[in-house]
């Protein structure tokens, strides 16, 4: 890793990387081990490089934003992390209720610079603890809307290292799927069209939704947000309650008793606490209810 080394410290300045940093300072679970090279590219010109770098000498990578909805191993990562935040975070207002924002703008912040400039539509993701790079790539969403109900296009870097820009259909957003996943895109920025509101009701909106998500969700322990995907026809917290799972435990980690489809960090909880709780958790529901419970939360690193 020398030459890598060498070649990474040539492309960033020194400031802008960190080595073995505890990947548990970086998400929202509070868990994870450190990572090789902790990098933050500050232009999308710097992602390029490093991912070039990375793939050129088949180090791992892993981009990540806030790092909600992630679960990273207590090995930590070997290879590089990428986090897109500070410096690519800007957010314009463009013409005809459109608004672009670069990906590591967090979703709270973006729902209020469009509320203040009196345009509604976003407001479902006003409490979501991500960023936006993660929030197009999951087709992230709330309350019965999803980013597919209000993105317009998104720019990223492809599997070959180029820019491109991609249309919303071109995306393929589904639940918490799109093709930035499948083929292992990197968001730079995305363009949003919205329609024009009072402010006041936009505000009010969102408080009353962010009101409901504080007296429903454990805001008060660690956790990568809703734990498993919504099976077909279910909902996987009623599933995980009618097994008798509330407030389980495996280690530190256990299934919320404010809400079971949330598994949280209660006590200085292990990855691999969260991941026999989650495997114990599927097995019991499937067991009972003949459904398996697919984790929505992605995990890296050596389990």
């Amino acid at each position: 890793m020398k030459e890598f080394d060498k070649q990474l410290y040539d492309l960033l300045d020194a400031n802008k990387i960190k080595r073995g940093e505890m990947m548990k300072n970086h998400t929202t679970f509070r868990i994870g081990g450190p990572a090789d090279y902790f990098v933050m590219p500050e232009s999308k010109e710097e992602i390029q490089s490093v991912l070039n770098l990375c793939k050129k000498e088949k180090v791992p990578f892993y981009i990540i934003g806030n790092g909600s909805n992630l679960l990273v191993s207590d090995e930590g990562f070997k290879g590089v992390i990428l986090q897109i935040g500070k410096g690519m975070d800007q957010i314009s207002l463009e013409e005809d209720g459109k608004v672009r924002a670069f990906s590591g703008a967090m979703l709270s912040r973006l729902a209020q610079v469009i509320a203040e400039h009196e345009l509604t539509g976003f407001e479902f993701a006003s409490g979501i603890p991500g960023s936006l790079g993660g929030a197009v790539s999951m087709n992230a969403g709330a309350y019965g809307r999803e980013i597919k109900d209000v993105i317009v296009e998104a720019t990223v870097v492809d599997d070959h290292n180029e820019i491109k820009v991609l249309s919303k259909d071109e995306l393929k957003l589904s639940y918490r799927k799109s093709i930035v996943q499948t083929q292992g895109y990197v968001v730079i920025e995305a363009l949003f069209a919205f329609k024009p509101g009072k402010k006041e009701e936009i505000l009010q909106k969102m408080n009353e939704l962010n009101q409901k998500r504080r007296e429903k969700q454990p805001l008060n322990f660690p956790s990568a947000g809703s734990t498993f995907k919504r099976p077909e026809g279910y909902f996987a917290g009623k599933l995980i309650e009618d097994a008798g799972l509330r407030g389980f435990r495996v280690g530190g980690a256990a299934v919320s008793n404010k809400h079971c489809g949330f598994i949280i960090n209660e006590e200085n909880a292990t990855a691999k606490d969260v991941r026999e709780l989650i495997r114990q958790v599927d097995m019991r529901v499937y067991e009972q209810f003949g459904v398996h419970l697919e984790p929505e939360i992605r995990m890296i690193g050596q389990f």
